[in-house]
């Protein structure tokens, strides 16, 4: 219940500090050292796993990877501009990669970010800021006029006129 966005179910917080209560985001405050969440928000990790390889991606990966697979569909062989390379955009290459695409175009003001990409199925990249033409010029001259399709996963406006603008007629 995303509505329920300032204390958990009974309206009290489980959190303090210094006597002032600490609101809650969606129930769980998961970025807290100690925390009560209700057990349907506890995710067991496999007590075999390697500690220093188990993360929490969160839902980016989910979001990202059922958006391309559900939403934008890409079937094989096809390009896929991905805009935004944080756990969102990996998961999106993740799952233009699954689906077959030959090429995953990665989207990121942050370079540092195209290294770790690759392992989610990236074959090229973009720096929007390394370029003096619009990015959807720039991606439609990569690609022989343009990309089959696209997946924004930033927040910004810019991104989402760029996504749409460099997926071919």
């Amino acid at each position: 219940n995303t509505e329920r966005v300032g204390m958990i179910h009974d309206g009290e917080s489980r959190f303090s500090i210094k006597g002032k209560p600490i609101h809650h985001f969606l129930g769980t405050s998961t970025f807290s050292e100690y925390t009560v969440v209700h057990s349907g928000q506890v995710a067991k990790i496999n007590p075999e796993a390697p500690l220093d390889k188990v993360c929490i991606v969160s839902c980016g990966l989910s979001t990202g990877l059922g958006a391309t697979l559900n939403v934008a569909k890409p079937k094989k062989g096809q390009s896929v501009a991905v805009f935004g390379l944080g756990a969102v955009g990996l998961g999106a290459a993740e799952g233009a990669r699954i689906a077959g695409a030959s090429r995953i175009i990665g989207v990121d003001l942050n370079s540092n970010r195209f290294e770790q990409a690759k392992k989610f199925g990236v074959t090229e990249f973009v720096n929007p800021k390394e370029h003096d033409k619009p990015l959807q010029q720039v991606i439609a001259e990569m690609t022989n006029g343009g990309v089959d399709r696209s997946v924004k996963c930033t927040g910004s406006v810019q991104a989402m006129i760029q996504a749409f603008e460099c997926v071919h007629d």
